[in-house]
């Protein structure tokens, strides 16, 4: 299978999308322990930090898996397999390609209906009473996306077990 502009761009833009939100959870971080330290001064705290880094967090977790997964930079033990020969190594891609699509499109289902609960009972957080639901549905978007990537990447793995032959140089992370 030739490699997809469209899937390569989706999970570098979802990575940087993530990267962006971890930048604002730093500055969120930064700024309530600042305000916690000054309120001698009059300052304090932002308002549900906890809150608002909890949701972001899930989200920025899941926005990075697609592009790993694009890159191969998932961790792996390659001591056993570095002694097989290179068409029982495409074998073991394949396996774990189709292993982290099922996880993908598992932790993807139990997102989808823990949202759904949290739409149901109209769950809100403590402090700054937004739907909690709203996280769940960030992490679903990406979830979304990372099953999407995997179903691709295990048609890659699926095409090149079949030929023979990398679809991708490797980038990052170890070869098996």
């Amino acid at each position: 299978m030739k490699r997809s502009a469209a899937i390569e761009w989706l999970a570098r833009a979802l990575a940087i999308v993530g990267g962006l939100v971890l930048v604002l959870i730093t500055l969120l971080t930064v700024v309530s322990i600042t305000g916690r330290g000054f309120v001698r001064y009059g300052l304090g705290p932002i308002p549900g930090d906890f809150e608002l880094v909890e949701a972001l967090t899930a989200f920025a977790v899941f926005s990075f898996l697609p592009w790993c997964q694009v890159q191969r930079a998932h961790a792996t033990v390659d001591v056993f397999t570095s002694f097989m020969p290179d068409g029982f190594n495409r074998f073991i891609d394949l396996v774990t390609e189709l292993l982290m699509t099922l996880v993908m499109v598992l932790i993807a289902w139990r997102l989808w209906y823990g949202m759904m609960d949290k739409i149901r009972y109209n769950e809100t957080t403590f402090i700054l009473q937004f739907p909690v639901w709203w996280g769940f549905a960030a992490a679903m978007f990406a979830a979304v996306v990372a099953v999407v990537v995997s179903v691709y990447m295990l048609l890659v793995r699926a095409g090149e077990f079949k030929t023979g032959k990398s679809a991708f140089a490797p980038t990052q992370g170890g070869m098996h």
